[in-house]
């Protein structure tokens, strides 16, 4: 780390990068959406923790996209393997759609002052957690929404990586659920390898000894995600997701009285 934090904030900072691990291989997205607010109220610079999860993301989907192109050791029968179940469609798609603002979003996560940044993540993730919170994900049933959503999305996740719920509502109506992990961890492979780009352009310090520090303790809860990852297609996890989106909006709300006071 580049910082002096106390010993709690480094402890506070391993867990949760642990858990941003699991969301991350049990979901296909949320590895910033899901931590970004936990760690926003360690330290509040967005611009030194979104390299990190970036890295992270960068790590983790190329493992994962290796690793479930591979047929499984021991068996000889070809159908039990599993397969890089990609829908190339979708991502040909999304990414003209979403070049051009997620470049906008770059440059405004670069020239936005923090407070004002971290004011935008704390209501924006306030009002994804409301959504799940009801039980109502956001969802796309036209054409038009979808480019009105893939267009925001990666605005959003251009500023801050938390544009996932959009490009998700779209990513429902086009491909299979065998597909969506594998087909969203291309998407963002590439809208991140944009993004990490940008950033060092721009001279952003990429926080490379701080991700490689934090990597094993990601690489722990990415392993449990990967096994809930297998259930998560099989069941529901309505429940789940309203506790997750009440622990989000309580975040956020005590996040933004925070910059409030």
């Amino acid at each position: 780390m580049n910082l002096d934090f106390y010993w709690y904030q480094y402890a506070l900072i391993v867990v949760v990068f642990i858990w941003s691990g699991f969301v991350r291989a049990g979901f296909g997205f949320g590895g910033a959406l899901f931590t970004i607010p936990f760690l926003l109220l360690i330290h509040n610079d967005p611009l030194f923790f979104l390299p990190i999860i970036s890295i992270h993301l960068l790590f983790f989907a190329a493992l994962t996209l290796y690793s479930s192109s591979r047929p499984n050791q021991g068996t000889t029968d070809q159908s039990l393997a599993p397969q890089a179940a990609v829908n190339w469609y979708f991502v040909r798609y999304a990414l003209l759609v979403m070049l051009i603002p997620k470049l906008a979003g770059v440059v405004g996560l670069l020239i936005l002052p923090t407070k004002l940044m971290n004011s935008i993540i704390f209501v924006l993730i306030a009002g994804y957690a409301t959504t799940y919170i009801i039980g109502r994900p956001l969802k796309s049933n036209s054409r038009t929404l979808d480019t009105v959503f893939l267009v925001l999305g990666a605005y959003i996740s251009g500023t801050s990586l938390i544009g996932g719920p959009l490009v998700i509502a779209v990513a429902m109506r086009h491909i299979q659920a065998h597909e969506f992990r594998n087909t969203l961890f291309v998407l963002w492979f590439v809208l991140v390898s944009i993004k990490l780009c940008a950033f060092a352009l721009a001279g952003v310090d990429l926080q490379w000894l701080a991700a490689l520090w934090l990597l094993p303790f990601a690489g722990i809860g990415h392993i449990v995600g990967q096994k809930f990852h297998h259930q998560l297609l099989q069941h529901s996890n309505a429940r789940f997701y309203q506790l997750l989106g009440w622990v989000l909006l309580s975040t956020s709300l005590i996040g933004l009285v925070q910059l409030l006071v």
